[in-house]
């Protein structure tokens, strides 16, 4: 039986051969408290935005949410 990291790689060649190509997301840490503090200021900031409240109502009744569960 091949080890992990040579399943990985015959894995990860199957999927180049197939026309597929690796990509690295770097993304913030939600983890973070400096995440967490800067998400509730930029929800404090549009709490009472009436262009945040217009585009809530939209996206509310644009969406399907039919089935969700």
């Amino acid at each position: 039986m091949a080890s992990t990291a040579e399943r990985v790689k015959q894995h990860r060649e199957g999927l180049r051969r197939a026309g597929f190509r690796p990509v690295q997301l770097w993304v913030p840490d939600t983890r973070t408290p400096k995440f967490k503090s800067e998400c509730r200021s930029q929800c404090a900031a549009l709490r009472d935005d009436p262009h945040e409240q217009e585009i809530l109502a939209w996206v509310e009744k644009a969406s399907d949410a039919t089935g969700w569960q």
